[in-house]
Formats: C-alpha cells, structure tokens, sequence
C-alpha cells in the first residue's frame, strides 16, 4: 500500500483541489488553471501507474461539484449456523454482496438491491457494522476516496441463480474462507462482520 505514497497523496489533493476550485470558480482564467491543474493530477497517476491517460482521466477526473468520496455497501448475510455469506465472481474470487450506490437511492436501498442482484435474495438491512476509509483497510489503493458501508442483513427468501456479476453463492465460516477479492473484503473485514452477528444488540458501529 505504502508504495504509492506519498505521490498518490498528492495526486488525490491536486484532482480534489482542481475539481473544488471548476465548481467556485467564475473567472475564465481560474477555470482554465484549475483544468490545468486537474490535468497534472490525472497526468501523475497515468505516469506512474502506466495506465492509459485517457482511461486516467475518465475514472480520476469524471465528476463535478465539491470533491467527496464515493460510497461503497457491502452486506453481511447469515444462515442458521453462523456462516457468513459469499458470493463468487467471474474471475473466480468470492466478496460479500454490494458495490456501488447509486445516486437515486439511500445506502438502505442500495444495500437490499445489491444482494438482490448479486446473490438473488431479499433482504432486510437492519443494522450498520462499519463505516470503513477503504483505503485503511484493502489494497491495492485506489486514486479516490471510497467509504465502505457494512450492513447486516437479514434474508426474507429468494435464491441464488447466476447473473451477469456472480456465478455462485455460498456460507463460509472464517476458517474456511474462499480466495477472498482483496479490493473488496479482507479476512479481518468478515470476522468484524462475524463478530458484529454475535454481539447482536450490543456491537457498537465501527467507524474509521
């Protein structure tokens, strides 16, 4: 992780600087510095990473108004006897339910959606496990901020059927963990997530 610090810092505060200054800004001269300036940001991360500048700048430089992260949901779903549920993706790696929410709906909507999706049940999200700075705790790092929310959920029926993201489902205990995607959940992540379904009423949401 610390390999691409602190030039990665930089990089993240130059884009965060340069897209803050595009939604002040009046002046056509100060829009035109802060373009340059975003530019640079996206030029450092292509230069570095080897990463197509164009590709760079339509992941790094892609959004508009005043910089913040973007938030992630993932949901942590049990069966009877305390296993936890994974669901395996296409490359042949296995995460827990979620991704991306999506800007018309809450992280509660997200949340239910996603395992719906993913795993092709309906749940009920009932409790939030943690608020996670993603970059503290999954590598590799990422060029912009990510909060990971993790929801624990409770299943009300459907079931699994292969779709366009995930091609099996499954309950694991924490010694019998699948290849995890890293970038996504870590060991320590679903046995916060274990812990969080044991202690019921009195986890305490965690928060980074």
């Amino acid at each position: 992780m610390n390999e691409y610090k602190p030039w990665l810092d930089w990089a993240v505060e130059l884009q965060a600087i340069g897209q803050t200054g595009l939604h002040y800004a009046k002046d056509p001269f100060d829009i035109e510095r802060y373009e340059r300036i975003r530019a640079i940001a996206s030029e450092m991360i292509a230069h570095k990473t080897g990463i197509p500048a164009d590709k760079v700048a339509d992941l790094f430089c892609c959004d508009h108004g005043y910089q913040t992260p973007k938030l992630e949901t993932r949901a942590a779903i049990f069966n009877d006897e305390g296993k936890i549920l994974l669901v395996e993706e296409k490359n042949g790696t296995w995460a827990l339910p979620g991704g991306w929410v999506d800007v018309n709906i809450s992280v509660k909507e997200n949340t239910v959606k996603e395992v719906r999706e993913e795993a092709g049940l309906d749940v009920t999200a009932d409790r939030v496990i943690a608020v996670q700075d993603r970059e503290k705790h999954n590598q590799p790092v990422y060029a912009y901020k990510i909060c990971k929310i993790f929801v624990l959920c409770t299943v009300k029926g459907g079931a699994f059927t292969p779709n366009t993201e995930t091609i099996a489902s499954g309950y694991f205990d924490l010694e019998h963990l699948p290849r995890l995607a890293l970038e996504k959940i870590t060991p320590e992540q679903v046995k916060m997530c274990i812990d969080a379904y044991k202690a019921g009423d009195k986890w305490q949401t965690f928060f980074d």
